[in-house]
């Protein structure tokens, strides 16, 4: 199971981190990047399972990177969740049309992320 972890605060991809390690991954079983460049160049040299991605980030927000996944590459069927402070009903709606499989709004704690991953990896 690989999973790629997409924000542009170290903080917040050493608390995801965290969760997904609390919930039985090992640091072998994730990715970091900055933003959606750095996360597009991962997902064109590697396999993932998952993204869990930020919305708001220099280069190349969330939103653009989901929609570059969905529009081309190998990994236009791997499930996205989107961990963002952007938690207006425009902005999830926006989200799951460029096909972001689930929203999760900051902060969050271990059960959300869990629940989260569990919905999109068992489909």
């Amino acid at each position: 199971m690989k999973i790629l972890i997409v924000d542009d605060s170290s903080t917040m991809r050493r608390i995801i981190g965290n969760v997904v390690m609390q919930l039985g991954f090992s640091k072998e079983n994730f990715d970091e990047a900055e933003d959606g460049v750095k996360a597009w160049k991962l997902l064109s040299e590697a396999h993932y399972d998952v993204i869990l991605t930020d919305w708001n980030m220099p280069n190349m927000n969330g939103l653009e990177l989901v929609k570059k996944v969905r529009s081309e590459g190998t990994h236009q069927k791997t499930p996205i969740i989107m961990i963002t402070t952007e938690g207006g009903k425009g902005e999830v709606i926006t989200a799951l049309k460029a096909g972001v499989n689930n929203y999760i709004v900051k902060p969050f704690n271990a059960e959300v992320l869990k629940e989260k991953l569990d919905g999109v990896l068992k489909k």
